[in-house]
């Protein structure tokens, strides 16, 4: 019998959530590896031989390594889903779900590590508006998506939807959602809270997220009180 598949990742981490959103839609209990980048566990020898890119999360699935969020979750949902709705199979479709994918690769996700890794690694005691402005910036794209159907790729939920909601989620944190300007978003984003496996592998995270970067804040400014 094959072991649980493993996933090194971190719980404040947005595309970490997306995977644990992932085996959660398609069945598969995963042996959670928790990684403190702070303290370099993603920087050891063994972690590199998994990822040279010394990124989370990471899937080691019986021996097949999986790396990057986007690239994880299409193998869940290829391997394990008892359908191809998350993932279709028909190339139109899955052409439709990966460009969904690559905008949260290349402007959702961004825009949040850009608002929060100063505080976080660098010591910045705040967030600067314009970057939270460069964030509300992203929401249009996802509302335009949303014009026509409930979720961004149609009338279904696919993996697409669970990798931007990882990062939507922790985003609003500091960015919030003006619903007059993206009520579509507003409603995604309330449709896809609903999911019965959400709070536990999505909405707890980014609390966590959330609140360590409002503390890590508070400690900057007293650190830079402290040096005057």
């Amino acid at each position: 019998m094959s072991a649980k598949p493993v996933l090194y990742y971190s719980p404040r981490s947005p595309p970490s959530r997306a995977v644990l959103l992932t085996a959660a839609a398609v069945g598969v209990e995963l042996d959670l590896r928790p990684m403190n980048l702070k303290e370099g566990d993603h920087l050891t020898p063994e972690f590199l031989k998994l990822n040279p890119q010394h990124t989370i999360p990471v899937l080691d699935d019986n021996g097949t390594i999986v790396s990057d969020s986007h690239v994880i979750n299409a193998y869940l949902a290829d391997k394990y889903s008892s359908d191809d709705t998350l993932y279709p199979k028909d190339q139109a479709k899955r052409r439709e779900v990966d460009t969904r994918l690559y905008f949260d690769a290349g402007h959702l996700f961004p825009r949040v590590r850009l608002m929060v890794e100063p505080v976080i690694y660098f010591g910045a005691d705040e967030i600067e508006q314009q970057k939270i402005v460069y964030m509300q910036l992203a929401y249009d794209g996802l509302e335009k998506c949303l014009s026509q159907a409930p979720y961004l790729c149609g009338e279904h939920l696919t993996i697409a939807d669970l990798c931007a909601v990882a990062s939507v989620s922790s985003a609003v944190i500091f960015a919030p959602i003006v619903e007059e300007k993206f009520p579509k978003l507003s409603a995604w984003l309330k449709r896809l809270s609903l999911l019965p496996y959400y709070q536990k592998n999505n909405q707890d995270g980014a609390d966590l997220l959330g609140s360590f970067v409002k503390e890590r804040i508070e400690a900057n400014k007293k650190a830079k009180e402290a040096k005057k």
